[in-house]
């Protein structure tokens, strides 16, 4: 049994799946596709609202640390990814990677993790999406019926058709082929970005001095609680974290993680891309790169131009403008936002159809899901079954109190890829790495205790009901995935054959 749980999956076997005609994806994608994917996916909701909720709560002008602190975290699972997906350039990310490292049972529990991840944040942010649009719709002067907006309170029931809508529609066009979607993501990426430089760049003029005084505000006591809404480290030891001080700065880094969420997606297009041994890398850490630093600007300029205790939680740049004298960049950010949803959306999507697809084609999900469409070479079928399954819940649920399952999983899957960069190391030596993660085991090591240092900071709760979705996996995996893998039909096969 313990031998079945952790058989591996020959890394020269996963790459050779990917030769076969019908399993296999078209490689089209660039270093410049990659990172521009990259970038897509990071620069979302985070950047608009996350700088005035982490600044006003827990850190001040300090943010801007908090932001790097969580971009360093990133960073040393990105060296970690980008190693791996290197080495095995095949869809499936975090999933494929443990598969030939760590055995089926723990890679099943990471692709597991994985479809809860990307699927949910698909739909939280197409409702984030959906709410942008309505308000600038509704500046208009055009009002959408709050039965058909999700925002009906008086019969308790409405459908956010836009957000499906936006779901359905990006489902459609990743169905159609990935170069289709890397040129929308080009064209929508260059739009944000833009957006965000004149963000930088104009309020860089209204920054006052005074308002960075104190760039770290002086350290508070919270007093510890013992719900569920607490942070488990908090339940685990009877003690509260500081509100500011040099330890806000920490704290806040694990409210502005959610802001980095998505480079990881870049390393399920492996398999997509032309030379992935040199352009994942390349794509992985450089939008990376690009992410932090404009995230960094932001919060220094926002910070600058408004009192961190005045700023808002729900719109802190467009409230910061207002706060200046100049509205009109109120709705020039929500364009923007509205924008770049899009593409985290179409990323979000993408990254979980291909763990999904990754899956069916390993026997672990039903292997009618593996094939891929006839004359876009796209895997379809997975495609459009998560994409009206996410319609439908982005149109009729609001997910917000579940978001933070996002950031649980994601920070799940850095340790799991951390932990099997050195067992690989060790296990298999002589695998030729155009890209070789530097300092192992020490690298890999800092990054486990750093994204599990965030974990601990997240609500009891949230750990709840991550424990209630693995478990739903574990009866999957036993009931179905063990005895229908690949791996185990070689198994019985080899029995037969020897009569053993």
């Amino acid at each position: 049994m313990s031998n079945a749980l952790f058989r591996t999956k020959n890394i020269e076997q996963s790459i050779k799946d990917t030769e076969e005609p019908e399993h296999s994806l078209r490689k089209s994608l660039s270093a410049l596709d990659l990172t521009v994917f990259g970038v897509g996916v990071i620069i979302g909701t985070g950047i608009f609202v996350l700088t005035g909720t982490a600044a006003k709560n827990t850190a001040g002008p300090a943010v801007s640390l908090s932001f790097v602190v969580a971009g360093v975290v990133c960073g040393l699972a990105a060296l970690c990814y980008a190693e791996f997906a290197s080495t095995v350039p095949v869809a499936g990310s975090a999933y494929t990677f443990s598969y030939a490292s760590l055995g089926e049972f723990p890679a099943w529990i990471i692709g597991w993790d994985l479809v809860l991840e990307l699927a949910l944040g698909t739909a939280v942010v197409a409702v984030g999406w959906s709410g942008y649009i309505a308000s600038l719709l509704d500046n208009a002067g055009w009002h959408l019926p709050e039965a058909l907006s999700g925002r009906d309170g008086a019969s308790g029931f409405g459908f956010d058709i836009l957000a499906a809508a936006l779901v359905l529609l990006l489902t459609a066009i990743l169905v159609v082929g990935m170069k289709l979607s890397a040129r929308v993501t080009t064209v929508v990426v260059a739009i944000k970005v833009a957006v965000v430089l004149v963000v930088i760049i104009a309020g860089a003029f209204f920054i006052k001095s005074g308002n960075y005084d104190p760039f770290i505000p002086k350290a508070q006591a919270v007093e510890a609680g013992g719900n569920l809404q607490a942070p488990l480290i908090q339940l685990m030891f009877g003690w509260a974290p500081s509100d500011f001080g040099v330890m806000g700065i920490f704290t806040a880094a694990s409210v502005v993680f959610f802001a980095f969420i998505g480079f990881d997606v870049v390393a399920t297009a492996a398999e997509e891309t032309r030379n992935p041994q040199r352009d994942v890398p390349r794509g992985i850490i450089g939008s990376l790169i690009i992410c932090t630093t404009l995230y960094v600007a932001v919060s220094i300029v926002v910070t600058g131009m408004q009192k961190y205790s005045s700023l808002s939680i729900d719109a802190p740049l467009a409230d910061a403008f207002k706060s200046t004298g100049h509205p009109w960049f109120a709705g020039l950010i929500s364009f923007g936002a509205a924008v770049g949803l899009t593409t985290v959306c179409m990323i979000l999507l993408l990254g979980q159809s291909r763990v999904f697809f990754a899956m069916s084609r390993d026997g672990l999900l039903p292997r009618f899901f593996s094939h891929t469409h006839p004359k876009f070479r796209t895997p379809y079928r997975p495609t459009i079954l998560l994409g009206v399954v996410i319609a439908i819940v982005a149109g009729f649920t609001s997910l917000s109190e579940l978001a933070e399952l996002v950031n649980i999983g994601t920070l799940f899957a850095f340790i799991i890829v951390a932990i099997s960069v050195i067992i690989l190391r060790r296990t298999r030596p002589d695998l030729e790495r155009s890209f070789r993660t530097p300092l192992v085991p020490a690298l890999p090591i800092v990054s486990v205790l750093a994204s599990l240092w965030l974990m601990l900071n997240l609500p009891a709760e949230t750990w709840l009901r991550f424990a209630i979705w693995m478990a739903i996996g574990f009866v999957v995996y036993f009931f179905y995935g063990r005895t229908h893998s690949g791996l185990a039909k070689e198994g019985r096969t080899a029995r037969e054959t020897t009569g053993k």
